[in-house]
């Protein structure tokens, strides 16, 4: 693999739902490309502090929103990164403080991997991505996963996590998400189909931006 590459930084974007795997597939094709030592970039890590964030009309903090990030700053930084330059970011926590974030130092590689909810509208990082990938699962499963996150780490109620799915999370993937759905360049079931789909995952990126056979 190493000397298709020719130097040229490929990134490949993961975009999908809340709960939808996109980590999951992110940490599998990371392992799978193990040899190249690619650069792993989420965009959690840069959600803006609490308090910045927006409230519903019931006051309740909606992270469902592209405002709840800091864009400007993570299309820098990928941009950066992009050009050979590391970079460092706090690793985000779930409402804990910014002093208690570990930071982080993420290397260039010539193979970046980034995953996250809005990285499709974001114009200024999908014109980054070489390879976009959509992760597609139903919508109970999602919910699923969202319930078990969200008890577990989050210690939310099963009522909260029901509600924001419903006004937050289900808005945000019809308005800011499944747009995107058809114009990336593979849709991604992960359900059942996700083994058969990662194979032909691999032997679609060899052949597109790989120039391997």
């Amino acid at each position: 693999m190493n000397n298709e590459f020719q130097g040229k930084t490929i990134i490949i974007g993961i975009g999908g739902g809340s709960g939808s795997g996109k980590t999951t597939l992110l940490r599998r094709l990371a392992e799978f490309f193990n040899k190249e030592n690619p650069a792993i970039f989420s965009m959690d890590n840069y959600y803006n502090p609490i308090e910045q964030q927006q409230k519903d009309s019931k006051n309740i903090v909606n992270f469902d929103l592209p405002t709840a990030l800091n864009e400007v700053q993570l299309t820098k930084d990928i941009s950066t990164l992009s050009q050979g330059e590391p970079i460092e970011v706090k690793e985000y926590f779930f409402n804990s403080t910014p002093s208690k974030n570990v930071l982080l130092t993420i290397q260039p590689s010539r193979l970046i991997i980034v995953e996250g909810l809005f990285l499709f509208h974001y114009s200024g990082v999908k014109k980054l991505l070489d390879y976009t990938i959509f992760v597609d699962v139903e919508h109970e499963i999602q919910l699923d996963r969202r319930i078990y996150r969200d008890q577990e780490t989050r210690g939310y109620s099963r009522a909260d996590i029901i509600y924001q799915w419903e006004n937050h999370a289900l808005p945000c993937y019809n308005n800011y998400i499944l747009p995107y759905k058809n114009s990336a360049d593979f849709i991604y079931r992960n359900d059942h189909h996700a083994d058969e789909d990662f194979n032909q995952l691999i032997s679609s990126m060899k052949l597109k931006v790989l120039n391997l056979k």
